[in-house]
């Protein structure tokens, strides 16, 4: 069994994230930018949240046929997130500001 059966039996959907020389970062499988600055690029994906941070960070195409996007930059961190946990940390938070 290849890697790509293993992914794909897994969750059914393929993603590639490609990082060359931290410089420039392919995403596939995008379904939206929901931010983006010159240190942190937030960008919905198929498989979760994906944060971006870095350095002078731009993002060098978008494209909505392919699902396709390409950030470019000083690239130092990469992380993905579920959107639920993060709706549930943020209420939690609220809830203890206000208790």
């Amino acid at each position: 069994m290849t890697i790509d059966e293993r992914k794909t039996m897994n969750t059914g959907v393929i993603q590639n994230l490609i990082l060359e020389n931290r410089g420039k970062l392919s995403i596939s499988g995008v379904l939206d930018v929901l931010s983006f600055d010159d240190l942190v690029v937030m960008v919905e994906t198929e498989l979760g949240l994906l944060t971006v941070k870095g350095e002078n960070l731009r993002i060098n195409k978008l494209s909505i046929d392919t699902s396709e996007v390409i950030v470019e930059g000083d690239i130092s961190y990469l992380a993905y997130s579920n959107k639920e946990a993060e709706k549930n940390n943020k209420g939690n938070l609220i809830s203890k500001i206000f208790k």
